[in-house]
């Protein structure tokens, strides 16, 4: 392959590699100061790059806080799409998600990172930050849908089915990620991510 061939990889990389850094750079600092104390200039600087860099990634501060949780919703559906056609639905999307969470820098394979952990509290019980944590779920579970619709031979448009799993399926994450929150002492996420998709799978029976 050329070199031309390679460059837009390469500036697709770094560009992904800039965002992933200033909403990390956003939730550090949120975390340690408090959002109202947290200016763009610093969330710039903390990722080593000028503050017109960073409005060119994000409208505003939420947006970068909320961009790790929206990317990795993103990257799940990405998966769904990769997993191979012998497995059921929800064995796929289970996988899919777990991946994510296997290869995620934010989540551990144990006990939970508590700056992550802290910076998740901050995105679902913050008031200025629970609009931008909306949007994100909607297109998250906009994009889940269209793979889901890939998948089974469905329209997004028109049929219930891609989007009413959708939504379950994103319901269910956010419950594991509560139940994950308020486990004390701290438990890793894995399990409760497969607990709750799980019980879907199974037509969600009475305990």
């Amino acid at each position: 392959m050329s070199r031309e061939g390679e460059r837009p990889g390469l500036r697709e990389r770094k560009k992904q590699e800039t965002r992933t850094a200033l909403s990390w750079a956003a939730i550090r600092l949120t975390v340690e100061r408090g959002l109202e104390n947290v200016r763009v200039e610093d969330i710039a600087a903390e990722a080593h790059v000028a503050p017109r860099t960073f409005n060119n990634y994000f409208s505003s501060k939420g947006e970068a806080i909320a961009a790790r949780h929206l990317d990795r919703a993103r990257l799940v559906a990405q998966e769904l799409r990769r997993r191979p056609a012998s497995e059921s639905l929800w064995e796929a999307i289970k996988i899919s998600v777990l991946t994510q969470l296997a290869f995620g820098e934010d989540y551990g394979a144990g006990q939970p990172d508590q700056q992550w952990q802290t910076g998740v509290r901050l995105m679902i019980s913050e008031p200025s930050l629970q609009g931008e944590m909306l949007k994100a779920n909607a297109i998250a579970e906009a994009e889940m849908a269209a793979a889901i619709a890939e998948r089974t031979g469905t329209d997004v448009a028109r049929d219930l089915y891609p989007r009413l799993v959708a939504g379950a399926a994103g319901a269910a994450i956010r419950v594991a990620m509560d139940q994950w929150l308020r486990a004390d002492p701290p438990v890793p996420i894995r399990p409760l991510i497969e607990d709750v998709l799980g019980r879907l799978a199974a037509g969600l029976p009475e305990p």
